[in-house]
């Protein structure tokens, strides 16, 4: 059988005698990858190489590392307005100044935020009751729909991220995790675990 003459890096392995991409099409024309395409590859080459020569425990902190990385890609942010959209469906009302404690972020840009989603008709900002200082947050219909559409999107994102894994091997990374992250929180925060239990 005929070897296929690929073009490198190609997620679609295209034979260059008929690419099927533009990418494809171009390395045929140019014999060579794009400028941006080749450092990437470079870049790639040299992570592995760095990767294989690591030891155990590098190995390990290298593949957490780059999950956080993943993570931070897959994830809007912590004051994400879905992220703060899910929170107040869970809390149903809140007081301003809880929610910008549960989010981890400054006053200013939690008020910021907060004034975004109430011209957007998502939420409605009205004074406590029993403390006249305070302000109540909670969601309108739209925001509520909103929501629960970030909720499903959010559970089936999680349902994928794991698939790779049956379910005894997700049950035993998750008591390796807990164990490795308690751990952490004893030895490397003074304080215990200044950021919770990762994103709402």
């Amino acid at each position: 059988m005929e070897e296929k003459n690929s073009y490198p890096g190609c997620e679609r392995h295209c034979d260059l005698s008929e690419p099927c991409c533009g990418r494809g099409e171009g390395y045929r024309r140019a014999g060579k990858m794009p400028e941006q395409r080749q450092e990437k590859k470079r870049n790639h080459e040299v992570h592995m190489a760095h990767y294989h020569a690591a030891d155990m425990n590098d190995k390990l902190v290298i593949n957490l590392r780059d999950l956080g990385h993943i993570m931070r890609f897959l994830y809007e942010g912590k004051a994400s307005q879905k992220r703060i959209l899910i929170i107040l469906n869970e809390a149903e009302t809140i007081t301003q100044r809880d929610l910008t404690e549960r989010l981890g972020i400054q006053p200013g840009s939690a008020s910021e935020i907060l004034s975004k989603l109430e011209s957007a008709g998502l939420i409605v900002r009205t004074q406590n009751e029993a403390d006249r200082r305070t302000t109540d947050v909670s969601l309108t219909d739209s925001g509520r729909q909103l929501a629960a559409e970030a909720l499903s999107a959010r559970q089936k994102r999680h349902e994928e991220m794991f698939s790779c894994l049956s379910e005894e091997e997700r049950r035993e990374l998750l008591s390796l995790l807990e164990r490795v992250c308690a751990d952490w929180r004893t030895h490397y925060c003074q304080n215990g675990n200044p950021h919770g239990h990762g994103a709402d």
